[in-house]
């Protein structure tokens, strides 16, 4: 069996860091049954990762602010069969044209049936999807009214349709007790399992710059007050004894020493940066390796040891 991926290209997804992830991870997963809450799923490439690692996870509470997002996780768990029928009914049609202005106007027709029109669950995953994979660079972006706006791709052969992933992803989804919300990431608190919880955070990144900012994801903007609202969010899980909590973000004070804006904020909690490497950007010049930032209520392995002892961990005075 296919071992369950994302089944989207997402902005910011885990894939290439989930190595780095694990090495951060608190020991007590591996040792008791347990509550997995992703409050920013996005791709679903932490999430995957997770059901595949831990057999003993109990439940799964997953969120999501973007609507259609959230709607394709439910689509792929409950109607994985009819999303693969007529996703590859659209593949064909797509491939079926002859030149690449006439894929390019298939595109746009499509992308305004996807913004303008009432669609069943299936068929606005099905357009998800078929946009994901053929627009530019594999982005999802919004507009201030919440429409795709994402342009044409030029790719010369997408997989549209991945029925072997999609199947893998049914059956991971379904291995669990699985919660998908969608909504405000503090709504996840209500659903926590009785005993232990460990909650991944992936939100929007904070810019590194005025000119790099991009997590339109949704028409809800997701600025320093809000990362200052998710802090004040994990302080408050930090007052419940059986959670542990991991947060990603970037690594602002690398590219402007004098941003100390996460060193601040989470004081009062473990940092630490890792290497993550980034293709979705539309300027291949910013493409590849930076540091990010790892933020956690718990001491990782090795934390406060140099670079070159721990694989690239560095500890940040904070």
């Amino acid at each position: 069996m296919p071992l369950a991926k994302p089944f989207l290209k997402w902005a910011g997804g885990k894939s290439q860091l989930l190595s780095q992830l694990d090495d951060h991870l608190p020991p007590r997963l591996e040792e008791t049954p347990f509550t997995y809450v992703e409050p920013f799923v996005g791709g679903g490439a932490m999430l995957f990762h997770m059901l595949q690692k831990f057999p003993n996870i109990t439940n799964v509470v997953i969120n999501d602010i973007n609507t259609y997002l959230v709607t394709a996780y439910r689509v792929i768990k409950d109607n994985p069969n009819a999303l693969i029928e007529r996703l590859e009914a659209l593949e064909h049609q797509y491939f079926a044209l002859k030149d690449e202005e006439a894929k390019k106007a298939f595109f746009l027709e499509i992308r305004k049936v996807f913004n303008e029109e009432l669609l069943d669950d299936i068929d606005r995953t099905k357009y998800l999807i078929f946009l994901n994979r053929t627009c530019f660079n594999g982005l999802y972006r919004v507009n201030a009214k919440g429409k795709f706006n994402v342009p044409f791709g030029r790719y010369h052969h997408p997989v549209i349709c991945n029925r072997e992933t999609i199947l893998a992803d049914s059956v991971a989804l379904n291995s669990v007790n699985i919660t998908i919300l969608n909504g405000d990431f503090e709504r996840t608190l209500e659903h926590i399992g009785d005993g232990y919880n460990f909650f991944y955070f992936d939100p929007p990144y904070r810019p590194l710059n005025a000119t790099s900012s991009f997590n339109s994801y949704s028409k809800e903007e997701f600025n320093d007050d809000e990362q200052i609202r998710l802090r004040d969010f994990c302080a408050t899980l930090n007052e419940h004894l059986d959670i542990e909590w991991m947060l990603s973000n970037s690594d602002c004070s690398a590219k402007t020493p004098e941003d100390r804006f996460f060193e601040t904020i989470y004081g009062d909690f473990y940092i630490n940066r890792v290497y993550a490497s980034r293709f979705i950007n539309a300027n291949p010049d910013k493409r590849g390796k930076l540091t990010e930032l790892l933020i956690s209520n718990y001491p990782p392995v090795g934390y406060g040891a140099n670079a070159a002892e721990n694989g690239g961990l560095l500890h940040l005075a904070v």
